[in-house]
């Protein structure tokens, strides 16, 4: 799910992290982790995305205004690269979907007053048919 403007790889601090499995069956597995750093504040981002984003509570984005987003699921470096971006991209496509325009839940007074008028007009049309005046 792409956001209707990219971030710019320049904006995205990326440091790529190799760590060794901790002990068990598989020893010898290397996870290649990814610490990806996206300042909020420095970014090209429409204003109100940032303002969005900061106030979002997520625990991933710092006081300061900082994401960091860290992705280890992939052996290889390159598709923990791909699933950290992915990651930001979700982020702020949450934060620029501008929610849709409801309609009050309640209806205001003048419609109200309108149903009723129309029901009694309504009511007294259907009791006066059949009846024979003299």
């Amino acid at each position: 799910m792409r956001t209707p403007f990219t971030i710019p790889p320049n904006e995205v601090e990326i440091t790529a992290i190799r760590a060794q499995g901790a002990g068990g069956q598989n020893v010898n597995k290397v996870s290649n982790a990814v610490h990806l750093r996206f300042d909020i504040a420095a970014s090209s981002l429409p204003e109100i995305i940032r303002e969005r984003l900061l106030h979002l509570g997520d625990q991933r984005i710092s006081k300061d205004g900082v994401i960091v987003i860290k992705a280890q699921a992939h052996r290889s470096l390159e598709k923990n690269r791909a699933e950290a971006l992915r990651r930001l991209d979700e982020l702020v496509a949450r934060v620029a979907v501008t929610p849709k325009h409801r309609r009050p839940t309640k209806p205001t007074w003048a419609s109200v007053a309108r149903r009723l008028e129309a029901k009694t007009r309504r009511a007294s049309v259907k009791a006066g048919r059949g009846r024979i005046d003299d």
